[in-house]
């Protein structure tokens, strides 16, 4: 008899220990539908940018849940230009001339502004490229690090 009680109160434990963590798996699912990655891009009068870009959503979310911000900031440029803040959305290109099986992210600004092209080289880094998708011969200095 005591048997089946601590199988019944095991069960039970289980099943209370189940709902106690399923907020907290929620959360991690949440936290991974937001991707930052930063880097420093080369710059021909200054420093460098440095680049943020935020991007929300999950590759198969639909074309208005996936959005982005990206941050642009000049390092010691000489005419002090401001930050450049984008916001719009992504969407999820496969293909390059030179890799037909790549992933590319197409962040579109709302209003004015340039689209970029990443291609995604892992899980934790992104490449700029130009707007035929085609990588940069300096591609390395290009990318940005999941953060």
């Amino acid at each position: 008899m005591q048997l089946k009680s601590l199988l019944a109160g095991s069960a039970m434990l289980a099943l209370l220990a189940g709902c106690a963590s399923s907020p907290m798996e929620q959360q991690e699912e949440a936290a991974t539908a937001q991707q930052n990655y930063q880097g420093s891009l080369p710059c021909r009068n200054c420093d460098g940018i440095d680049l943020d870009v935020t991007m929300v959503g999950e590759e198969m979310s639909a074309a208005e849940e996936r959005t982005f911000t990206l941050n642009a900031s000049y390092r010691n440029h000489p005419q002090t230009p401001p930050d450049e803040n984008y916001a719009g959305n992504w969407e999820v290109l496969t293909g390059t001339p030179s890799d037909p099986d790549a992933t590319v992210y197409e962040l579109t600004p709302d209003g004015d502004g340039q689209i970029y092209y990443f291609m995604r080289i892992d899980e934790s880094t992104l490449e700029l490229i130009d707007p035929e998708r085609r990588r940069f011969e300096n591609g390395e200095m290009l990318q940005l690090k999941r953060q």
